[in-house]
């Protein structure tokens, strides 16, 4: 997040993310074309970064910063280039300075889903003490 801001735009291409009443973080995005990885698809590496950012809003929306433990991608079907997606990240449980999350990318129009991720994320306390001073700004 705090590079993307420094950038004036998520550099992955994610919209706003919404904290929804149940905890999970939405957000709707598109993988522009410098993404591609083959003819009109994504790169892997763009669709394992952009579970990778979504699980990993889930503890900062939430008040804490953390760094990635642990990620796992499953890649369900092909993700489309140039068309709305959605991306959706929860907390599946949360152990001490441990987050265990889960999410999934999908196409926006159908609700295919395209990719799934599962993911540790831990807190920082470096980082955490560095959020709570932009707040006090």
């Amino acid at each position: 997040m705090c590079a993307c801001r420094r950038l004036g735009s998520c550099r992955l291409g994610l919209g706003r993310e919404e904290l929804q009443p149940d905890g999970s973080v939405h957000t709707e995005l598109e993988c522009g074309p410098e993404n591609e990885g083959g003819p009109q698809v994504a790169h892997g590496g763009w669709t394992a970064g952009v579970l990778d950012e979504v699980l990993g809003h889930v503890p900062l929306l939430h008040g804490q910063l953390a760094v990635t433990g642990q990620l796992s991608v499953t890649y369900v079907k092909p993700v489309p280039v140039a068309r709305p997606l959605r991306a959706r990240a929860w907390r599946v449980r949360h152990q001490g300075h441990r987050w265990y999350v889960a999410g999934e990318l999908t196409l926006a129009r159908t609700d295919a889903v395209l990719a799934t991720g599962e993911g540790v994320m831990v807190r920082s306390e470096e980082h955490t003490s560095e959020l709570q001073s932009h707040h006090d700004l």
